[in-house]
C-alpha cells in the first residue's frame, strides 16, 4: 500500500524536476542588481515597515507568470511572435524598438553590479568586466538550452546566500512578522517612493518575454502544463522570500543602528561590524552572482523577442550559423554593455533612470497585449483566463499600472 503510495508521489515529483526550470530562473532573475539595492536600501532606511509589500508582489508576479507560461504551452509560440499576430507588424516594431533601448539601460545596470561587486573584492573593473563579458557570451554560444538552463537553476541556488545573511543578522521575529500582517503606513513622499521602487520593480517586461521564449524552446507540452504552472509559482515564491531576507538583514543591522548608506557596496562594508563578516562576505557574493546571472538573461531576452518579432530564428541550442541575429544580437549587447561601463565618467545614473522610465511606460502595454491574447479563443482554445482569474489578473494590471505610472513620474522628478 506504502509503496503504491510512493509511486505515483516519485513520479509527479520526477517529472516536475524535469519540467521547473523558465518560472524559477525568470522570477529569480528578477533579483537583479537594482532589485537588490532597492530591496538593502529599503531595509537599511525604513526598517521592518515595509516588510508587507511582499505579500502584493508575490500575488502580482505569480498572476502574470502564469498567464505567460499558459500562453507559451498551449501556443507553442513567443509572446513577441503573438503580439505580431494580434496587434500588427507597425505596433510591434514600436514596442520591440522601445523594449531593446530599456532593455540595453537595464543591461548596464547589471554590468555596473558587476563592477561594484567585484570591487567589494578587490577586483578592478577593467579586469572584471572583460572576463565577465567573456564568461557570459561563452555561456550561451558554447551551450544547449538544457545545459545552460542547468547552469541558470544551479545560480539560482546562490541566492540562498542573503537567506542566511538574513540570519546572521539576528533579527527580531516577532516585529518582523507584525510588520507583515499589519502594514504601517507612511504618507511620506519617501515612503510612497520606495513602496513604488518595491512593488513596482517586481514585474519588467522583459520577464514576459524571456519566459515565454523558455518555455518554447524547452519544449513543454500541454500535457505537463500543471507542472508548469507549479513552477511559475514556485519562482515568485522563492523571489519574494529571498527579497524579505534581504530587507530583513538591513532593516535588523543597519537600520537598528543608525548607519547611513547610499549603495550596495555601503550595506556590505556596514555589515561587516554588525553581523560578521560571513554576512557581509554572502552578501557581496549574492550581488555578484546577481548582476552576472542577470547580465545573461537581459541580452538573451532582448535577442528572443527581437527575432521573434522580425520572424527569425531563434534559440540557444541553435548554432550561430542557424541563427545569426539571435546570437550576434546577444553578443552585441553584452560587448556594449561591457565597454560603456568600464568608460571613465559615464553618466550612468541618467542612462538608468531612463530605462526606469520606458520600463515604467511600456509594462502596461505589455501587460493588456498578454491580456488581450490569453481570452482569444482562437489561440487559447479551453485554456482562456476563467472569469475569477481575469478579475484577478486586470486587478493586477491596474494596480500595476498605477505603481509604474507612479515610477515614472517619480523618475522625472
Amino acid at each position: 500500500m506504502l509503496r503504491s503510495f510512493k509511486g505515483p508521489r516519485m513520479a509527479s515529483l520526477i517529472l516536475f524536476l524535469s519540467i521547473m526550470g523558465p518560472g524559477i530562473i525568470t522570477a529569480t532573475v528578477d533579483n537583479d542588481a537594482g532589485g537588490i539595492t532597492t530591496y538593502s536600501l529599503a531595509g537599511a532606511n525604513f526598517g521592518y515597515t515595509l516588510l508587507w509589500t511582499f505579500i502584493p508582489m508575490l500575488v502580482a508576479l505569480a498572476v502574470v507568470q502564469e498567464m505567460g507560461v499558459r500562453m507559451g504551452v498551449v501556443s507553442g509560440k513567443g509572446l513577441a511572435d503573438l503580439i505580431r499576430e494580434k496587434v500588427g507588424v507597425k505596433i510591434t516594431f514600436f514596442v520591440m524598438i522601445a523594449l531593446l533601448v530599456a532593455n540595453f539601460g537595464n543591461t548596464l545596470a547589471e554590468f555596473s553590479g558587476i563592477a561594484v561587486s567585484t570591487g567589494m573584492f578587490g577586483i578592478p573593473k577593467y579586469i572584471a568586466l572583460p572576463v565577465a563579458a567573456l564568461f557570459v557570451w561563452g555561456l550561451v554560444i558554447k551551450g544547449n538550452y538544457r545545459s545552460v538552463e542547468k547552469i541558470f537553476i544551479g545560480a539560482s541556488l546562490v541566492y540562498l546566500s542573503y537567506i542566511i545573511a538574513g540570519l546572521l543578522a539576528h533579527p527580531n521575529w516577532g516585529l518582523a512578522l507584525h510588520s507583515v500582517a499589519v502594514p504601517q503606513i507612511d504618507m511620506s513622499a519617501a515612503y510612497i517612493t520606495m513602496v513604488i521602487g518595491l512593488v513596482g520593480t517586481t514585474i519588467a517586461p522583459w520577464m514576459q518575454f524571456y519566459l515565454q521564449s523558455s518555455v518554447v524552446e524547452k519544449g513543454i507540452s500541454i500535457k505537463d502544463l500543471k507542472y508548469s504552472k507549479i513552477d511559475a509559482i514556485v519562482g515568485p515564491a522563492f523571489t519574494c522570500i529571498v527579497a524579505f531576507f534581504i530587507v530583513l538583514a538591513c532593516a535588523s543591522t543597519i537600520f537598528s543602528n543608525g548607519v547611513v548608506v547610499n549603495d550596495v557596496g555601503d550595506v556590505s562594508r556596514a555589515l561587516l561590524p554588525l553581523a560578521g563578516q560571513y554576512a557581509s562576505g554572502l552578501f557581496a557574493l549574492g550581488f555578484l552572482n546577481a548582476s552576472l546571472f542577470a547580465a545573461v538573461i537581459l541580452p538573451l531576452s532582448t535577442a528572443y523577442y527581437v527575432c521573434e518579432s522580425l520572424g527569425l530564428e531563434t534559440g540557444i541550442s541553435k548554432s550561430f550559423r542557424e541563427a545569426p541575429v539571435f546570437h550576434g544580437l546577444y553578443l552585441g549587447i553584452i560587448v556594449l554593455a561591457a565597454i560603456v561601463i568600464m568608460l571613465p565618467n559615464i553618466p550612468l545614473l541618467p542612462i538608468l533612470y531612463l530605462s526606469q522610465v520606458a520600463n515604467g511606460i511600456l509594462l502596461p502595454f505589455i501587460l493588456i497585449f498578454m491580456l488581450l491574447i490569453i481570452n482569444d479563443r482562437s489561440i487559447m482554445g479551453e485554456y482562456v483566463n476563467s472569469r475569477i482569474f481575469n478579475y484577478i489578473a486586470w486587478a493586477t494590471v491596474i494596480i500595476v499600472i498605477g505603481l509604474s505610472l507612479g515610477l515614472v513620474a517619480t523618475s522625472f522628478m
